[in-house]
């Protein structure tokens, strides 16, 4: 699992080096009036970044770098053989105003697929949730300007009726708006089928347990893997 890095420009450098090598080979086996076949180059890279909280952070696991969601996405992703790469931008405690602060530099790097998984704390602290829905809208505004190219995916999120009904209702209807609005990929709820089940969470009740992440991987992949594109041919 790769966390956020920055470009190299040594890698860039050798990575030019290597075209530049392959070019002169089929240049050489062209002038020679050779049929050799140039071996084709691996299918380019693309990449996948999940910037969320301690959910996307997987808090509490004894191996966050393979138990936790984005690390089971992964590990499914190169059993498909597909040409992709995960960062977890994940960072525990993070708010969707610290997400706001935070994303300019996460987009540093080429991004592909942005899946944006924040909001539970501002949930769990009774934040008004117009507030975090101007920070989520700000930080799509943000990969959109950075990253144009880019397919955005929000991951919604739930609160129990015992923060009251009025705001859980007014809390859980900023994730389907926002996608509405911003004709995003939305996953209707990220911990469904784990969220309120002791069995799949931690003794906070909050946090998924290794289990409990595989089911929340589900959630994503159903959602994610048309947008990754078709394996390549062998």
């Amino acid at each position: 699992m790769d966390r956020i890095s920055h470009p190299s420009c040594h890698r860039s450098f050798v990575a030019a080096l290597a075209l530049g090598a392959l070019a002169c080979l089929a240049a050489s086996s062209r002038a020679a009036g050779t049929d050799r076949p140039v071996t084709p180059a691996a299918p380019a890279t693309h990449t996948l970044v999940f910037f969320g909280d301690s959910l996307t952070a997987g808090y509490g696991l004894d191996d966050p770098a393979t138990e936790s969601y984005p690390a089971v996405i992964e590990q499914r992703i190169e059993a498909a053989h597909l040409p992709w790469r995960v960062i977890n931008a994940g960072e525990s405690g993070e708010t969707s105003a610290g997400g706001r602060r935070r994303v300019e530099w996460v987009l540093r790097q080429p991004t592909d697929v942005f899946v944006l998984e924040l909001g539970a704390n501002d949930g769990l602290r009774g934040t008004d949730p117009a507030v975090t829905r101007a920070n989520l809208q700000a930080i799509i505004d943000d990969v959109r300007a950075k990253a144009p190219a880019a397919t955005i995916v929000l991951a919604g999120m739930q609160m129990p009726t015992s923060m009251g009904a009025d705001y859980a209702r007014a809390f859980g209807a900023v994730f389907p708006t926002l996608a509405a609005t911003n004709h995003i990929v939305l996953i209707p709820f990220l911990l469904a089928g784990v969220g309120g089940r002791p069995e799949l969470n931690q003794a906070d009740g909050i946090h998924p347990t290794a289990v409990g992440a595989q089911r929340v991987a589900d959630n994503v992949w159903t959602v994610i893997r048309p947008l990754l594109g078709p394996a390549p041919q062998p």
